[in-house]
């Protein structure tokens, strides 16, 4: 769920660095451009954040042996391809900017206090639990089937300017 937004939010962001139009990268052309935003949003991906392979293929639009072969290919591409090296360079700068610009919880009492401040609401009837971690903080939040879908948006709203993860328990 939130691995499928943050590839997402890093496709959008290749498409900005690059000049491609938006959700270009999901589109079948095999122009070159967009072959090679792809291949950067695939490989950044698995290098930073780790994202599985069936994730990428599904929002890229394409088979998962493809994202297989972005990886194996990477390191001979960027040794003698310079715009693919170019490419790569701006976007991987560009991400790591807007990731180092997000902000991360030390606390777990804050973490929790500022989830409740900003519209998260916990369930007494506890069926399903969200554990969010960010920086060194982890909350477990309670919820109910019913309203588990609400709290899961209040979430994200809340910890949009935040560096996170989000897991169901």
């Amino acid at each position: 769920m939130i691995e499928k937004e943050n590839f997402t939010n890093l496709c959008n962001l290749t498409t900005i660095v690059l000049g491609l139009p938006k959700d270009s990268l999901a589109l079948k052309s095999r122009k070159q451009n967009l072959m090679i935003g792809r291949s950067i949003a695939s490989v950044i991906s698995r290098m930073e954040r780790c994202t599985k392979h069936e994730i990428i293929a599904e929002v890229l639009n394409r088979d998962r042996t493809l994202i297989y072969h972005y990886e194996k290919k990477h390191k001979h591409n960027y040794a003698t391809w310079l715009q693919y090296r170019k490419a790569f360079n701006k976007v991987y700068i560009a991400y790591k900017n807007f990731e180092s610009s997000k902000k991360v919880f030390i606390d777990d009492d804050f973490l929790k206090a500022h989830l409740l401040k900003n519209g998260v609401k916990e369930s007494p009837k506890s069926q399903v639990f969200l554990e969010v971690k960010s920086g060194t903080a982890m909350c477990v939040l309670q919820t109910s089937y019913f309203d588990f879908s609400n709290q899961l948006e209040n979430v994200k709203l809340a910890l949009q300017d935040y560096h996170y993860d989000l897991k169901i328990i």
